[in-house]
C-alpha cells in the first residue's frame, strides 16, 4: 500500500510545508512561501483561512520564480 499521497488526494487541511525550511530575511520559508506567523498559526486556521495562506503561497512562488527568471 503506497503511503504518498498524490496532488488529487491532498486535503485543504493538509500543511502545505515541504520539508525544504528555511526562512529569508522576511521570515518567508523558501520551501513553502508561508511567512513564520501564517506558519505558526497554521492549526487554528479555518479552512477559508487556509485556502487564503495557499492562495498567497502559490502568488508568492511565482513572483519569486520570475525574479528569478528576470
Amino acid at each position: 500500500m503506497n503511503n504518498y499521497k498524490s496532488n488529487k488526494q491532498i486535503k485543504l487541511t493538509d500543511s502545505p510545508c515541504v520539508r525544504n525550511c528555511c526562512l529569508d530575511d522576511d521570515d518567508l520559508c523558501l520551501g513553502c512561501f508561508r511567512h513564520i506567523d501564517e506558519i505558526v498559526a497554521w492549526r487554528s486556521y479555518s479552512n477559508e483561512e487556509k485556502q487564503q495562506v495557499t492562495n498567497l503561497c502559490q502568488q508568492r512562488r511565482e513572483n519569486n520564480q520570475s525574479k528569478s527568471n528576470g
